[in-house]
């Protein structure tokens, strides 16, 4: 099954891709997906980050309270 997207830009979104495609010597097709394999790697961090805080934040205990109660032994 072939998925179809509808994606509408704005003129002054347009007008950039074909300036920038001149200038650059580079499809538009190209522009696009660099920017966004630039932006899915962006968010892709920003979920690791936020992934990261939401496990520090599930317990209430802070360093060295952690480590006073491990037992190693």
């Amino acid at each position: 099954m072939e998925n179809k997207i509808e994606i509408k830009l704005r003129q002054e979104t347009v007008d950039n891709l074909l300036a920038f495609s001149e200038l650059l010597d580079k499809d538009i097709n190209t522009i696009l997906e660099e920017a966004l394999e630039q932006y899915f790697d962006k968010e892709r961090k920003n979920l690791i980050e936020k992934g990261i805080e939401e496990d520090a934040s599930m317990t209430n205990l802070d360093y060295d309270e952690f480590w006073d109660e491990l037992d190693i032994g």
